[in-house]
């Protein structure tokens, strides 16, 4: 199946969305689901407090830290190949990836930044599973202050899922992802469980006689198991909104607060950042968050810098060293991602074991923040690519590449 271009589907060229009122045919709604179908998406995902209920993160009265720019000007002609054997420049990846915007710092600098789509710099965009590392974060900090025990079952902590598939699961096999659970996150199968969750968040609009779960936590309440805990690694959402509930149950507060009172004071960002949550006002933890670009590059530039930012220390250094080291990769590799070989899971983070020590958060349809310690490098990107997975697809058939090549091309300057 063909798709309309980068071009084709820039939304200010389309006009959607422009006009008091729009006219009907440029109207992107949720209640028609026209905001998560591809190219729409490509206005959407910079939009979404305009389609759906959030909850705000604050950034509190402190001034933003401030980042220095040292722009080049020979990055766009950058050539690699890509894991498809094509040969492509920088620039061209931008357009082959649906690119919103991305954002490249280099010792702590901004070496690189362009806008696409709809996006600006002042506005925040979807970071789909970007957010899955912040909440995986928050928890291993958590862990490090004896607060939570990684060791510990579940329904120790949320004996409301006792009866569900992580009524035997301990809180490590949550974060790490190696769960036995019946839960596909398959985009091209529509009766997959994915699909299912959208519809108890409410980001998705439920057909008149709907009478399945109506919130996330009655979602997973009602998953069932599905092979043995602890065996292998399998990326599925539900995992990280256990881990909310786990979290937010701890701390006794919602996530938005967390992430604002932990992180986002703290980080000296330019723009609050929010939540889409579902009617019972219940973050979405899976995929939810919505920051803007260089909010997200600073947050980035911290973990390069063991947890350090903005003149203090945000996260304890410790716990981002276990970060980077990395989980079991005989465990991940059991899931066949084939553009992903070598690589680990740990605290919703994915790890690279490269020679670069890179390690990354992804989100579908492009959402990256690409970490190379090696390199001083940190790459903030948001995408709307029409396809949603990353792992053995075109997104990282050329991200991932091209990632790397900017790596390269900064450790020989």
């Amino acid at each position: 199946m063909s798709h309309l271009d980068a071009a084709a589907s820039d939304p200010r060229a389309n006009g959607w969305m422009q006009g008091f009122p729009p006219p009907a045919d440029k109207l992107i709604r949720l209640d028609d689901n026209s905001s998560w179908r591809f190219p729409y998406i490509r206005w959407a995902f910079s939009h979404q407090r305009e389609l759906s209920p959030t909850a705000n993160v604050r950034r509190g009265p402190g001034a933003a830290w401030a980042l220095p720019y040292k722009l080049r000007d020979d990055i766009d002609e950058i050539s690699f190949t890509a894991m498809d054997g094509r040969t492509l420049t920088w620039a061209q990846s931008l357009d082959l990836n649906y690119t919103d915007g991305i954002i490249a710092l280099h010792r702590g600098a901004v070496i690189y930044e362009k806008y696409l789509g709809a996006l600006a710099p002042e506005l925040p965009h979807l970071a789909m599973s970007v957010t899955k590392s912040f909440v995986g974060l928050i928890a291993a900090m958590l862990i490090e202050e004896g607060a939570l025990d990684p060791e510990a079952p579940v329904v120790q902590y949320v004996p409301d899922l006792k009866a569900s598939a992580y009524g035997d699961a301990s809180v490590r096999q949550v974060l790490d992802m190696t769960i036995g659970v019946q839960y596909s996150e398959d985009y091209t199968d529509r009766s997959a469980e994915i699909f299912a969750y959208t519809l108890a968040c409410g980001i998705a609009t439920r057909p008149a006689d709907y009478a399945g779960p109506k919130s996330i936590f009655e979602f997973l309440q009602g998953l069932k198991k599905q092979g043995e805990h602890g065996q292998a690694f399998a990326y599925k959402t539900c995992n990280t909104e256990v881990l909310g509930w786990i979290v937010q149950r701890v701390t006794g507060a919602p996530m938005a607060q967390l992430i604002s009172e932990r992180i986002w004071r703290k980080l000296g960002v330019e723009e609050d950042a929010h939540f889409l949550v579902d009617r019972t006002g219940a973050a979405m933890c899976g995929g939810g968050l919505n920051l803007t670009l260089r909010d997200m590059a600073r947050f980035g530039e911290m973990m390069r810098c063991d947890g350090a930012a903005n003149g203090q220390q945000i996260a304890p250094a410790k716990v981002v060293a276990d970060i980077r080291n990395g989980a079991d990769r005989d465990h991940f590799a059991k899931a066949k991602y084939s553009t992903l070989q070598g690589w680990s899971y740990r605290n919703q983070w994915w790890v690279a074991h490269d020679n670069l020590g890179s390690f990354t958060a992804r989100g579908i349809h492009g959402q990256v923040i690409w970490i190379a310690p090696a390199a001083e490098l940190v790459i903030a990107r948001f995408g709307s690519h029409h396809i949603a997975g990353n792992a053995n697809s075109a997104l990282d058939h050329v991200s991932l590449p091209s990632y790397r090549a900017l790596a390269e091309h900064v450790l020989r300057a």
